[in-house]
This record gives structure tokens, C-alpha cells and sequence, in this order.
């Protein structure tokens, strides 16, 4: 049944869908795909959240994943979620910090942690560990 949006709707949906099931399959068998996982998972990463808003960052040995997401500018006073995932103790990745925000949070191991980031203004936010050894950008076209 169609609820009033068409076609365009349900192909929007059939993409978020698929999109949700490679980046989950991906993170969940835990090998690197051919070429680089980072590049792979942040081109995926930035199509879902251009769909959705919406994006899960993993911080890994290996950083952050994916290191850039791209959203579209909203309307005034428009935010985005960004979820945060710690999947080993083995980096400096424990905590999240956008410095431009004044926003620092603890990411606990496996467990999921979320940040509001307003996408009003087109611009980017820099987003790291406590150490800065570990850096990513949201970028707000």
C-alpha cells in the first residue's frame, strides 16, 4: 500500500535498507573487504546518513570509521545523531570530542553512545579522541 509519497518512498526505503544490511554485515564479520574498510565503510556511512541523518562511527586500534560523514544542511535548528561505537580496548579512541561543540563524551566498551550535532549551518565539525591522535570530520554540505 502506498502512503500518498509514491515510488520515490519506497526506493528511498529499499536503499536505507540495503545500505543498513552491508554495513552491518560488514562490521559483524569482521574482515576487511577488498580495498580499504575505512573507505569502504565511509562512502557507505556517508550515503546513510545522507539518507537518514543518521550514522554509527566505530572506534577502532585503528580509528575512527568511518573518519568522514557527510549529512545536508537543515532547516534552522535541524540536529543529526551520531552514534559512537568502541569495539576494543586496544586504542586511545575511549572518549569522543568534538572541540568545536564543547562536547566530550566516554565511549564504553561496546556500547553505544550518541551525539547531537546541529546541521543548520553548512560547515564541518571535527570530531576526536582525547588525544587527538585519532581525528574525524562531519561535514555539513
Amino acid at each position: 500500500m502506498l502512503d500518498g509519497r509514491g515510488m520515490p518512498h519506497l526506493r528511498a526505503l529499499s536503499i536505507v535498507v540495503a545500505a543498513t544490511l552491508a554495513v552491518t554485515a560488514g562490521v559483524a564479520c569482521g574482515r576487511k573487504p577488498e580495498g580499504s574498510r575505512e573507505t569502504q565503510a565511509g562512502s557507505m556511512g556517508s550515503m546513510l546518513a545522507e539518507v537518514t541523518g543518521q550514522v554509527r562511527v566505530v572506534a577502532s586500534e585503528h580509528g575512527f570509521s568511518p573518519a568522514s560523514v557527510a549529512l545536508p544542511r537543515g532547516a534552522p535548528g535541524s540536529k543529526a545523531t551520531l552514534t559512537f561505537v568502541r569495539t576494543t580496548d586496544d586504542t586511545c579512541a575511549t572518549e569522543v570530542v568534538f572541540p568545536d561543540l564543547n562536547v566530550k563524551k566516554d565511549l564504553p566498551l561496546n556500547t553505544p553512545v550518541t551525539v547531537d550535532v546541529p546541521t543548520d549551518v553548512a560547515r564541518s565539525y571535527t570530531f576526536q579522541c582525547g588525544m587527538a591522535m585519532y581525528k574525524g570530520a562531519m561535514v555539513v554540505k
